[in-house]
Protein backbone atom coordinates (compact mmCIF):
# COMPACT_ATOMS: atom_id res chain seq x y z
CA UNK A 1 0.00 0.00 0.00
CA UNK A 2 2.81 2.26 0.56
CA UNK A 3 3.62 2.34 -3.13
CA UNK A 4 0.16 3.31 -4.06
CA UNK A 5 0.40 6.33 -1.27
CA UNK A 6 3.57 7.74 -2.14
CA UNK A 7 4.30 6.73 -5.85
CA UNK A 8 1.76 5.91 -8.46
CA UNK A 9 -1.51 7.51 -7.26
CA UNK A 10 0.30 10.31 -4.80
CA UNK A 11 1.97 12.21 -7.61
CA UNK A 12 -1.06 11.57 -10.43
CA UNK A 13 -1.39 9.52 -13.33
CA UNK A 14 1.63 10.71 -15.25
CA UNK A 15 4.38 8.96 -13.01
CA UNK A 16 2.07 5.89 -13.18
CA UNK A 17 2.17 6.45 -17.74
CA UNK A 18 5.82 6.80 -16.84
CA UNK A 19 6.16 3.19 -15.01
CA UNK A 20 3.87 1.98 -18.02
CA UNK A 21 6.61 3.16 -20.57
CA UNK A 22 8.98 2.54 -18.67
CA UNK A 23 8.30 -1.19 -18.41
CA UNK A 24 7.28 -1.33 -22.34
CA UNK A 25 10.76 -0.15 -23.17
CA UNK A 26 12.70 -2.71 -20.89
CA UNK A 27 10.14 -5.58 -21.81
CA UNK A 28 9.01 -4.91 -25.05
CA UNK A 29 12.46 -6.06 -26.62
CA UNK A 30 12.19 -9.56 -24.56
CA UNK A 31 9.05 -10.11 -26.25
CA UNK A 32 8.65 -9.13 -29.25
CA UNK A 33 10.53 -12.57 -30.87
CA UNK A 34 7.67 -14.43 -29.04
CA UNK A 35 4.61 -12.25 -29.95
CA UNK A 36 6.38 -12.52 -33.52
CA UNK A 37 6.51 -16.36 -33.37
CA UNK A 38 3.11 -16.76 -32.26
CA UNK A 39 1.59 -13.77 -34.66
CA UNK A 40 3.10 -14.98 -38.01
CA UNK A 41 0.93 -17.98 -38.37
CA UNK A 42 -1.92 -16.33 -37.34
CA UNK A 43 -1.39 -13.47 -39.86
CA UNK A 44 -0.67 -16.37 -42.61
CA UNK A 45 -3.96 -18.01 -41.99
CA UNK A 46 -5.81 -14.86 -42.23
CA UNK A 47 -4.45 -13.64 -45.06
CA UNK A 48 -4.89 -17.33 -47.14
CA UNK A 49 -8.72 -17.29 -45.79
CA UNK A 50 -8.99 -13.62 -47.26
CA UNK A 51 -7.67 -14.40 -50.58
CA UNK A 52 -9.86 -17.46 -50.52
CA UNK A 53 -12.42 -15.64 -49.95
CA UNK A 54 -11.74 -12.57 -52.44
CA UNK A 55 -11.40 -15.82 -55.17
CA UNK A 56 -14.56 -17.34 -53.97
CA UNK A 57 -16.32 -13.95 -54.07
CA UNK A 58 -15.00 -12.90 -57.80
CA UNK A 59 -16.52 -16.38 -58.99
CA UNK A 60 -20.02 -15.40 -57.83
CA UNK A 61 -19.99 -12.39 -59.25
CA UNK A 62 -18.86 -13.66 -62.45
CA UNK A 63 -21.48 -16.26 -62.57
CA UNK A 64 -24.09 -13.88 -61.50
CA UNK A 65 -23.13 -11.25 -64.48
CA UNK A 66 -22.98 -14.29 -66.68
CA UNK A 67 -26.90 -15.60 -65.39
CA UNK A 68 -28.23 -11.87 -65.99
CA UNK A 69 -26.51 -11.69 -69.29
CA UNK A 70 -28.57 -14.55 -70.10
CA UNK A 71 -31.81 -13.44 -68.48
CA UNK A 72 -31.31 -10.29 -71.01
CA UNK A 73 -30.30 -12.26 -73.87
CA UNK A 74 -33.91 -14.22 -73.22
CA UNK A 75 -36.03 -11.29 -72.81
CA UNK A 76 -34.44 -9.58 -76.17
CA UNK A 77 -35.20 -12.38 -78.03
CA UNK A 78 -38.94 -12.42 -76.65
CA UNK A 79 -39.61 -8.74 -77.16
CA UNK A 80 -41.31 -7.68 -80.30
CA UNK A 81 -39.64 -6.87 -83.43
CA UNK A 82 -39.96 -2.97 -83.01
CA UNK A 83 -39.50 -2.47 -79.28
CA UNK A 84 -36.02 -4.80 -79.70
CA UNK A 85 -34.56 -2.81 -82.42
CA UNK A 86 -34.94 0.37 -79.90
CA UNK A 87 -33.06 -1.64 -77.45
CA UNK A 88 -30.32 -2.46 -79.90
CA UNK A 89 -29.73 0.92 -80.65
CA UNK A 90 -29.32 1.73 -76.83
CA UNK A 91 -27.15 -0.75 -76.12
CA UNK A 92 -25.15 0.22 -79.42
CA UNK A 93 -24.66 3.86 -78.04
CA UNK A 94 -23.06 2.72 -75.02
Amino acid sequence: MALFEEGLLANGLSTGVMVGIGAAVLVGPMLLPVVATVAKPLVKSVIKTGMTLYDKGNEVVAEVGEMIEDLMAEVKSEMPGETKSRIIQVDRTR
